[in-house]
């Protein structure tokens, strides 16, 4: 049977991002240590020489947030921004970047080896994902599709929630939505449709051992994960791993 979630997925996600684009920055200012997590899990990339000569690819990058986090560790590297929202991404063109920090509009799941090579000249050094393959329809294509756009060796980090493991966690994660990013979502977007979703779809989703199984499954490798700390821990995470 196909769950609500799973509809969102395939067919609505896209749109209400859209809609919610011109108040996702003040929503996600709303959430104490938001910016500060994406930072840790850039961090947890570990690329050398403040990423030198690398390519970087912030898959879902919504309104440039992670990319921010990426650019800030990684000032030296290449960044390419990809979103399916024309509205997140326009919302994310509108900020002051350096000109090695560009955005393209795709879909996540559809990108692929040969889009690679004609449109970034080769394969990424590195592939970021943020509170991306939870709202994907197949998690398992995703990651097989986005190791493929990894060079051998290239390293992938995903920043993540994942609550399944813990009853404390999802008890926690149920009343912030419910107490603050539904009722936000309500007066700053005028709907609640998206934030009901993100809601759900986290409940619904892989535990963290879940995952990362998944990431092997997939082919990665040195595959790992880490929490982040305060009332996010057993919330959101860092899930890490490489291309052999």
């Amino acid at each position: 049977m196909t769950t609500a979630t799973e509809r969102m997925k395939a067919a609505e996600v896209t749109e209400e991002f859209d809609l919610a684009a011109p108040a996702y920055d003040r929503l996600v200012s709303r959430s104490p240590g938001y910016h500060r997590d994406l930072r840790a899990s850039a961090i947890r990339l570990r690329l050398p020489d403040r990423g030198a000569g690398r390519l970087l690819l912030d898959l879902g990058c919504g309104t440039g947030a992670s990319t921010a986090a990426l650019a800030r560790e990684y000032p030296l590297a290449r960044i390419v921004g990809v979103d399916s929202s024309e509205g997140m991404l326009r919302e994310a063109r509108a900020k002051r970047w350096s000109d090695r920090v560009t955005f393209r509009q795709a879909r996540a799941q559809d990108l692929t080896p040969e889009w690679a090579g004609e449109t970034l000249g080769g394969p990424a050094d590195a592939v970021f994902a943020a509170y991306l393959v939870r709202n994907v329809p197949d998690p398992d294509a995703f990651l097989a599709g986005a190791l493929a756009l990894l060079r051998p060796g290239g390293r992938m980090a995903l920043h993540e929630y994942s609550v399944a493991d813990s009853a404390a966690a999802r008890a926690v994660w149920t009343a912030v939505c419910w107490g603050v990013v539904v009722p936000s979502g309500r007066v700053l977007v005028g709907r609640d449709d998206l934030f009901r979703y993100l809601w759900r779809s986290v409940l619904d989703f892989d535990g963290r051992e879940a995952l990362l199984e998944r990431m092997r499954a997939a082919g990665l490798v040195s595959v790992a994960s880490a929490p982040m700390p305060g009332w996010r821990y057993g919330i959101t995470h860092t899930f890490v791993g490489a291309r052999p």
